[in-house]
């Protein structure tokens, strides 16, 4: 261990990398306490403790909504801005073939979705603000009836998630790994000494509270060693390519598919969609519409975090942004084509659209596979919660969710791979 990080530390390009990455995480952390003026926090505590939908949401931001800080809204409306611009793409014939000219046209839709962000902030914010104060027996901040208090919150907000966005960018460009990933699972990490402070103070007063929190700690670590396994496995199809030695069966290779090939990405959709019933029901049930009150009390409860459609719709949305995820990013005729100009074929299999609908219907396997498997891993930590709360000894906050362990396991690997990419690299050099 000691070995490898002196090893980290001496390859100059990496340490500098993580150095800056790490600069960068703490100024973020830095901005998430930076709490907007005029704000009553005794009454904002009181509507995160008893709103659980707002707790999910404060998953993606890091806790920063808690505490109302300049980053309320965190990175929810760049990952908003990020599904909306795929989903164009499928519809807009211009945006596709924008996706599919490498990497200027991603450069293009990334601009696209940048221009996007501020305006999406701006409107969430305005809704954002509105509910928590809406929550509260008294007012959090005061006069936001009056359009000089509200748009310039508003302003500030928005601009938060601007910064956000490009201190994400930057690490992504100067520091190692993806930078919004790494901002999200600083986000994580920093709420678990809270949540570990909590649940220790719970079972000093109640030793029986010991035997879920045990249990719990137990549910954890065979939950990450199983996010282990299914990220790193994978599916090796082989292919051989003729005319490349002189074995008259020509060179083997393999190409290998993941099994969980959208990684974290599908939770993080999850999670920024199931949360929006229930903050519609929040303003749904301060209309004067006798039906509007009636639907928006219903939607309050049907997707309160535990609740039978809560967990299901949760469940079929990460499914569903696996496949819609992998369709965008994972191109069979693209790959049965490269294999078919270097003179390679699957055993069994014709090249040109025999190779490309096998790879579809293999990597439409895995997606089934690894979809319900992530998404199993999100929902069993509040199912777990949901029985051990009818017990006598009775249920304890986890240390993490579900979808935090995928979130923080997915960034982990990927830290890995990226330092050990680095590593290689560093010593690669020293002989030139």
């Amino acid at each position: 261990m000691f070995k490898y990080l002196s090893q980290m530390w001496q390859a100059k390009d990496l340490r500098d990398k993580i150095v800056f990455t790490i600069f960068m995480v703490v100024v973020y952390r830095l901005l998430t306490h930076v709490t907007m003026p005029g704000v009553d926090l005794k009454a904002l505590q009181s509507v995160f403790d008893k709103n659980k939908i707002l707790g999910a949401f404060s998953l993606l931001t890091g806790g920063s909504a808690s505490n109302f800080s300049i980053m309320l809204m965190g990175l929810s409306p760049y990952i908003n801005a990020v599904i909306i611009m795929q989903l164009l793409q499928v519809i807009i014939p211009k945006l596709e073939e924008l996706s599919q000219e490498g990497e200027q046209g991603r450069q293009k839709i990334t601009k696209y979705t940048r221009w996007l962000t501020f305006p999406l902030a701006f409107l969430q914010s305005y809704g954002m603000i509105l509910l928590i104060n809406s929550q509260a027996n008294v007012a959090i901040i005061e006069g936001l009836g009056d359009p000089f208090v509200m748009l310039p919150i508003m302003l500030t907000v928005s601009a938060g998630t601007v910064i956000l966005m490009w201190i994400g960018e930057l690490i992504t460009e100067k520091g190692i790994t993806n930078g919004i990933s790494i901002l999200i699972f600083a986000g994580i990490l920093s709420g678990l000494p809270g949540v570990a402070g909590q649940v220790l103070a719970l079972a000093s007063e109640d030793t029986s509270k010991l035997i879920p929190f045990v249990a719990g700690m137990l549910i954890t670590v065979i939950l990450t060693v199983l996010i282990i396994m299914i990220t790193e496995g994978q599916r090796k199809i082989p292919v051989t390519y003729s005319g490349r030695s002189q074995s008259s069966r020509g060179e083997q290779a393999n190409l290998p598919i993941r099994i969980n090939q959208a990684g974290m990405i599908p939770i993080i959709f999850a999670i920024s969609l199931i949360t929006f019933p229930g903050v519609m029901a929040q303003f749904m049930i301060s209309a004067e519409s006798a039906w509007v009150v009636s639907l928006g009390e219903w939607m309050q409860t049907a997707f309160s975090v535990g609740q039978p459609l809560y967990m299901i719709s949760y469940f079929l949305l990460i499914i569903a942004f696996t496949y819609f995820y992998v369709s965008i990013t994972f191109n069979p005729d693209q790959i049965a084509e490269t294999i078919q100009k270097r003179g390679g074929f699957i055993p069994g299999i014709r090249p040109g659209k025999q190779t490309a609908e096998y790879l579809h219907k293999v990597s439409n396997r895995l997606n089934l596979f690894g979809g319900v498997f992530i998404a199993f891993i999100a929902v069993s930590p509040i199912v777990i919660q949901q029985l051990a709360s009818g017990t006598s000894s009775g249920s304890v906050p986890m240390l993490i969710s579900g979808a935090g362990m995928i979130i923080v396991v997915g960034v982990v690997l990927e830290l890995i791979r990226q330092v050990n990419a680095q590593l290689i690299m560093h010593n690669y050099e020293k002989f030139y």
